[in-house]
């Protein structure tokens, strides 16, 4: 039996493959290759109108990289909604050590000193595999995921795979396609050189907004 590495994992995601496990207390894990593929375009990145008021208010302190850790284990915690999730403890040590590496970042929302939501990925050239987000509070794991796409934009991202297309991810402008189209863009978004920025200053922030609005 293969021993799944960061590295080995990191030639997966290159390749277009991720891996999950059945639920929280399955220790086996499964490569999963969709025949159609979730993908966020950056330069289409939509934000609804309730949501675009809330950024612009900064009910919460976004902060990136500060507790990858927390983010994945708030990921990994049942919750009314969700009662068992596809991450368990080996997902959650193969995702720390890429983030030791430097391949894989969170963006945090924070609130009073506490960690509220958020959410974390992998990183390949200019590739961004979003892997999964919670929220303890209103909005904050949208939030965040407004704040990934601002920062990707500025890095020079091409892709930003969600994997899967849900309701919640259509409304900020996910769309499916394809295997060999998703393949395709991967192929063409790993070789682009972009370095994740963890900053993003509040004219930044504005001037993405405005960007979305323009093109909603």
């Amino acid at each position: 039996m293969t021993v799944l590495t960061p590295q080995i994992l990191l030639g997966a995601y290159a390749s277009g493959i991720f891996p999950m496990a059945e639920s929280r207390h399955d220790s086996d894990l499964y490569w999963i290759d969709p025949d159609v593929r979730g993908v966020i375009p950056l330069i289409d990145f939509h934000i609804p109108r309730r949501l675009r008021r809330t950024l612009r208010n900064g009910p919460y302190e976004i902060r990136s990289d500060s507790d990858f850790v927390g983010v994945i284990r708030g990921c990994a915690e049942p919750t009314r909604m969700r009662p068992d999730t596809w991450i368990n403890t080996e997902i959650e040590g193969l995702y720390n050590a890429l983030f030791d590496m430097g391949f894989a970042h969170s963006v945090e929302t924070w609130q009073d000193g506490e960690l509220v939501g958020g959410l974390y990925g992998v990183s390949l050239g200019g590739a961004f595999f979003g892997e999964s987000m919670f929220s303890r509070a209103s909005d904050a794991s949208k939030v965040a995921l407004c704040h990934l796409a601002a920062r990707l934009r500025k890095s020079g991202y091409t892709l930003l795979d969600s994997q899967f297309l849900t309701e919640h991810l259509r409304q900020f402008g996910a769309i499916e396609i394809n295997r060999p189209e998703y393949k395709a863009r991967l192929a063409a978004a790993i070789k682009v050189t972009a370095v994740f920025q963890s900053e993003l200053s509040g004219d930044e922030l504005e001037a993405f907004i405005q960007s979305t609005t323009q093109t909603s």
